[in-house]
């Protein structure tokens, strides 16, 4: 598949501080890329690096084949933009301020008339076009803010929070239409909402205090999980002790007199001496059901991690 928007070696700092450093990020057509990270992390950094709203200190960023330092015209004509406030002109209808958005990406005459035509339509926004922006619902100028970022058809689309302060059925419709822009262009998505993650996005990259602790596929991001666990019920419940020194257990939880937690770790699994032992040893096994850390959980294990001791992951 072609890469769309690459970014190599991305630096910045603030005085002596390191915002980013080293950073390595390549979209490919049709994928949706996960860009997370805490609060302090470098991730705004990083998204107005890509949008052409900060220069780099170090590295260079490519959009479909255009250089945004040293070709910032034809690079930004590639690239759509919604920022975490989207740039709405309230006073303006849906459809005049779309006409302008397009005006200022170079489209005139009926190439314009066309795209915003296709765009109102893509963004479910002709029964509100006639009307002033700033009387529309949040979703609504939500889904007006999308519409600009991508009028002039770019091949790489950056979203920023886009379903930030919408309510359960607008960031539905939001996100059916971030799967359906994906299939056209390429899609940075950051986002703190990591069930958002799991709907989305084909891979993910995460950050923290300015560098990468993590870059691959969504399946590649589960199996990073650093335990699992098996919750079990016996009516007949040896000691702990005899639990802990099955095979392949790292620790053992009484969560009640006759329920326990099982840790191990994901590649070493206990469940087959489990069982075996379960039966040998009359323990009358009710319940076994098998836990996994949380995409919480393990997002939260790697921002903890040191970055300087995080080895390339792609």
């Amino acid at each position: 598949m072609t890469i769309l928007l690459e970014a190599q070696n991305l630096s910045r700092f603030f005085g002596p501080n390191i915002a980013v450093q080293d950073i390595d990020i390549k979209v490919k057509r049709g994928e949706v890329l996960g860009f997370l990270g805490p609060n302090g992390a470098g991730k705004s950094t990083t998204m107005k690096m890509l949008s052409g709203n900060l220069a780099p200190d170090k590295g260079e960023i490519r959009i479909n084949g255009f250089d945004l330092l040293s070709q910032p015209k034809q690079a930004k004509a590639q690239l759509g933009y919604l920022p975490e406030t989207p740039p709405l002109y309230r006073e303006l209808t849906v459809r005049e301020y779309l006409q302008h958005c397009a005006r200022l990406n170079g489209l005139t005459g009926t190439s314009l008339k066309l795209a915003v035509a296709t765009v109102i339509e893509r963004c479910g926004l002709g029964d509100v076009s006639r009307r002033l922006i700033g009387q529309l619902s949040k979703g609504y100028q939500q889904r007006t803010g999308i519409a600009q970022a991508i009028v002039h058809t770019p091949a790489v689309v950056i979203l920023d929070e886009p379903t930030s302060g919408l309510d359960p059925q607008q960031i539905r419709q939001i996100r059916e239409l971030i799967r359906e822009i994906a299939n056209e262009h390429s899609v940075i998505l950051s986002t703190h909402i990591l069930p958002e993650v799991e709907m989305l996005c084909d891979r993910v990259q995460i950050i923290s205090k300015g560098q990468v602790v993590f870059a691959d596929s969504l399946s590649a991001l589960h199996q990073q999980r650093h335990h699992s666990s098996l919750r079990v019920i016996l009516s007949n419940p040896p000691s702990l002790n005899e639990l802990y020194t099955l095979d392949n257990v790292s620790s053992v939880e009484a969560l009640s007199s006759n329920q326990f937690r099982i840790i191990f770790h994901p590649e070493q699994d206990p469940t087959e001496s489990l069982l075996a032992n379960a039966v040998s040893q009359q323990w009358q096994m009710q319940e076994l059901v098998r836990e996994q850390d949380s995409l919480e959980d393990i997002f939260m294990q790697l921002i903890n991690t040191d970055p300087s001791t995080v080895g390339a992951n792609s």
